[in-house]
């Protein structure tokens, strides 16, 4: 059986400098302080969605940071989204159910 080289499915490494990884990281914690500090404060109906916000911001940069999902084929990054549409619709329908009971 003969393998032959497809250049269309090619997969070329990124490097992310340490650099890169100290900021998202230092990032990340700073939005994780922002958090707490929220959940302390009263926002009334405002503070689940805002520590939300702030999930999803850090979310997006642990996905396209620290794996590498900016560098992934498209196909791949379609699947990841639609499972973040299907969570939402998960939250939303919660939220809802939880809103009326």
């Amino acid at each position: 059986m003969t393998h032959h080289h497809d250049d269309s499915h090619h997969h070329e490494s990124h490097v992310v400098g340490y650099g890169s990884f100290t900021f998202v990281w230092l990032g990340l914690l700073a939005l994780t302080g922002v958090t707490v500090a929220i959940a302390g404060i009263d926002f009334g109906k405002w503070t689940i969605p805002a520590a939300l916000f702030i999930a999803t911001i850090k979310t997006g940069l642990v996905l396209n940071i620290f794996m590498h999902l900016k560098y992934e084929q498209r196909i791949f990054k379609v699947f990841v989204g639609v499972s973040a549409v299907t969570l939402l619709i998960f939250f939303v329908l919660t939220f809802f159910d939880y809103g009326f009971h």
